[in-house]
């Protein structure tokens, strides 16, 4: 399938020998609880693509980025969907270090450890900004004389049993007690963090998507990255454009499946000729309107223009993919659906999309005043 194999070239570029690794295991033991698909993205330089060359990552842009994860998709739902996780965190982290304020020598360090030793990081905040909301209400961060203690969870998690370390966007309250947002970097060995079951499901179990308790967790104030005071709301921006990301990633991973269902139905001949042209059409505007969406932020794309973007295309290709594997399972047919279980499997993967924030119903009035000229609020 010829954007596939472009996706899977780029992906052989930037992690050489790591789609070979995947597709020796299969499917269903990719996808398992227990799987190795994380160890073998960490063994293959995944950690790497969206660290800047300056601290020894890819430095990958928007378009490569997702067709990276595309192929991931195509081969591990579960990775392509942990990778989003951890490649927009790491989108954050590293442009908080480039344009908010200088890092410290103890954030130097552990930024510059993440690409050459494939450090994994874990989001413990939400994936979008609900406004000026966007704390996971569940945990709260008290301060103390060195730092802040954390308490509370965050459900589901992903990569909760291999990451290095967990991210945490808070409020704090600045030298003169306004509220101000911060960035906690917590390693994932410090004390009281617990992880425990929570995901029952099957489907994107690789993941590693469970629990993540924090009992009395000790960040001290030297990983704690704010804001600067004379434009205390960088931040916000930052986050903005790190949503962005967040989109754009994780619907290239659901994309990635739905090409994978496609792809079996083109190599084996399935329905019609007019059949299949109709199901690779469906699939590659997907492909087509994400792509465009990463190009457009490649090329400089930014703030509300880009957030509406990213949406547009992330609900439109959620519309999509389940055309597709509609589409794609009755034209493999009952037998195939029987013998084969990558079929149920990959269709069932593509729902998940649907469940990532922001959701499309909650969505709708902001995209509605934004289309009618006002501003977007998410």
């Amino acid at each position: 399938m010829r954007s596939l194999d472009s996706a899977r070239d780029v992906c052989e570029r930037h992690h050489p020998g790591l789609l070979k690794a995947l597709d020796a295991i299969p499917l269903q033991e990719r996808e398992a609880a227990d799987s190795p698909v994380l160890d073998l993205f960490k063994a293959h330089g995944g950690a790497r693509m969206l660290v800047p060359r300056a601290y020894g990552g890819i430095g990958a842009d928007a378009l490569e980025a997702v067709r990276v994860t595309r192929a991931l998709g195509a081969y591990s739902p579960s990775l392509a969907a942990a990778a989003t996780m951890h490649n927009f965190t790491v989108a954050m982290l590293f442009a908080l270090a480039d344009r908010v304020v200088p890092p410290t020598e103890e954030q130097k360090r552990l930024l510059a450890r993440v690409a050459p030793e494939g450090l994994l990081l874990a989001s413990g905040w939400a994936e979008g900004r609900t406004q000026q909301d966007i704390l996971n209400p569940s945990v709260t961060a008290e301060p103390v004389a060195d730092g802040f203690v954390l308490n509370g969870a965050k459900k589901p998690c992903s990569l909760s049993r291999s990451m290095d370390l967990l991210t945490a966007s808070v409020t704090l309250p600045d030298a003169e007690g306004r509220p101000s947002l911060a960035v906690l970097l917590i390693p994932a060995d410090s004390e009281g963090i617990s992880v425990h079951p929570f995901w029952d499901s099957p489907v994107l179990a690789a993941a590693q998507s469970e629990e993540v308790r924090l009992h009395d967790v000790h960040v001290p104030e030297h990983l704690v990255i704010r804001g600067t005071p004379d434009d205390p709301q960088r931040l916000d921006d930052l986050q903005e454009a790190t949503f962005v990301w967040f989109e754009l990633l994780i619907t290239s991973a659901y994309v990635g499946a739905a090409s994978a269902l496609t792809e079996l139905v083109l190599e084996r001949e399935r329905g019609t000729v007019t059949d299949r042209a109709a199901l690779g059409i469906q699939l590659e505007s997907a492909v087509a309107l994400t792509e465009g969406t990463a190009r457009a932020v490649r090329d400089g794309m930014r703030g509300e223009e880009s957030v509406a973007a990213a949406l547009t295309a992330r609900f439109a290709v959620q519309k999509s993919l389940a055309a597709v594997a509609e589409q794609a399972v009755e034209l493999l047919g009952g037998i195939a659906f029987i013998k084969a279980p990558e079929v149920a499997y990959l269709s069932s993967a593509l729902h998940p999309l649907g469940f990532h924030p922001p959701g499309r119903t909650s969505s709708s009035p902001h995209l509605v005043e934004y289309f009618n000229g006002g501003p977007l609020q998410i």
